[in-house]
């Protein structure tokens, strides 16, 4: 009796590929879309004066930056949950960006940088990043809240190590340090974007949001299949 190859288990199923896609589209519109609309129009400061008493920590580009690949990393793992809870991961992060489009839309804000006069590739690297990123979008923290979301991914899932869990919530805890000792962000910005990847969450459990949601993206596809 010959054995029978097994199938790779896909390392996401076609319907949450299809939800990453949504929630990255969502996060463009938010972020990037709305500066074609707020570019000209008055920008809020939200800085307070325990801001100004936080430091600049040049090193700090590295948490900021390399948060990238920890996103992709506990997103994968959220995606790989039960259907039910993926969908209702998924289905938060989406709101929360829409949720972020309207505020970019109608609270524009955004801070006073620090000129940088230091020699050293960490201020070289902070300087880089200061121009490649405008000063605007920043209620809430777009940063602070997808790492936020990717602690959500993994706190409550058994399938990932309690040690890996742990980590997750330290390093989050790291990531909205460095937008403040960065100086890409003040402290409403930071809390705005726990809030809302909290609340999102939580809202869209109770209210069965996310399970419109998932139809939705499985509605989307059956007729990419039928397509093929």
């Amino acid at each position: 009796m010959k054995n029978e190859k097994r199938k790779k288990e896909p390392l996401i199923t076609w319907d949450r590929k299809i939800a990453l896609c949504i929630t990255l589209l969502c996060n463009g519109l938010a972020y990037y879309g709305t500066r074609l609309w707020t570019g000209g129009r008055y920008h809020y400061d939200l800085t307070n004066p325990l801001d100004r008493r936080i430091p600049v920590i040049p090193e700090a580009i590295l948490v900021y930056w390399g948060c990238y690949g920890y996103w992709a990393v506990n997103y994968l793992l959220g995606c790989r949950q039960k259907k039910e809870e993926a969908y209702r991961f998924l289905s938060a992060d989406c709101l929360a960006k829409l949720v972020c489009l309207l505020l970019f839309l109608l609270f524009p804000t955004t801070n006073v940088r620090p000129v940088i006069t230091e020699q050293g590739i960490f201020w070289k690297l902070l300087g880089l990043l200061y121009a490649v990123d405008a000063a605007d979008n920043l209620f809430p923290s777009i940063h602070c809240l997808t790492s936020w979301f990717c602690y959500i991914a993994v706190r409550g899932n058994r399938a990932v190590p309690r040690a890996y869990r742990v980590f997750s919530l330290g390093f989050t805890l790291l990531v909205c340090a460095s937008t403040l000792v960065t100086k890409q962000h003040v402290l409403p910005d930071v809390f705005g974007g726990i809030l809302l990847a909290e609340g999102s969450y939580r809202l869209v459990g109770r209210t069965g949001f996310c399970r419109g949601y998932g139809r939705c993206v499985e509605k989307i596809e059956q007729r990419i299949r039928k397509a093929d």
